[in-house]
């Protein structure tokens, strides 16, 4: 198994090989999949996060790799987004937007809410759910797929979130498009940046 890389989702073998921080919530899921965290721990040790049914559901914590049953990727997911059967409107925009960011050749799929209920079904979406897409830009991109990125958000039922991912840190993409310093967040906490591919 490669290693996970953030907004990666980890089924587990045994759930109590998820160390919680701190007393394990009763609200948690055994059977529901941890997301990977972006934060730097010692090898083999994947930084993982448990989420409820709520909001204000969370649970960080750590878990061996070995202890990883398999991987869903966001990659992975965006296969799952064509067809997926939902009137919520974050999932509307899901599926209209699939051909779209597929035109554009770039490494796209769903995380946060709507990535975690392709994945394991649980109902963790609301009509007032945002949209999360994760794009893996492992290169600074040209400006004209930058321009057609942010152009996705126009004229959605939901808000739109897009961020994009250099391999080692993860910012919002409407802050880059914007110009100036952006917020990268790394392994090691985040930082303020002006190019966040010479950051790296």
């Amino acid at each position: 198994m490669t290693a996970p890389r953030p907004h990666d989702l980890l089924v587990v073998h045994r759930p109590a090989a998820f160390a919680c921080d701190g007393a394990r919530p009763d609200w948690l899921d055994p059977a529901a999949p941890l997301v990977v965290r972006r934060e730097t721990a010692a090898p083999g040790i994947v930084p993982v996060g448990a989420r409820g049914l709520q909001r204000n559901e969370r649970c960080k914590g750590y878990l061996a790799q070995a202890d990883a049953a398999s991987v869903i990727t966001p990659r992975m997911l965006a296969a799952r987004a064509r067809t997926a059967e939902s009137d919520l409107p974050c999932i509307a925009a899901l599926r209209a937007l699939a051909p779209r960011l597929d035109a554009l050749g770039v490494d796209w799929g769903p995380a946060g809410g709507a990535g975690y209920w392709l994945a394991c079904g649980l109902p963790v979406l609301r009509t007032t759910s945002d949209l999360d897409l994760l794009v893996r830009l492992p290169h600074r991109p040209p400006a004209a797929l930058v321009d057609a990125l942010c152009a996705l958000q126009e004229g959605q039922p939901c808000r739109l979130d897009i961020q994009a991912d250099t391999g080692a840190g993860g910012f919002a993409l409407a802050e880059y498009a914007r110009g100036g310093r952006v917020l990268l967040k790394t392994g090691d906490g985040p930082r303020l940046v002006a190019d966040p591919w010479e950051a790296a």
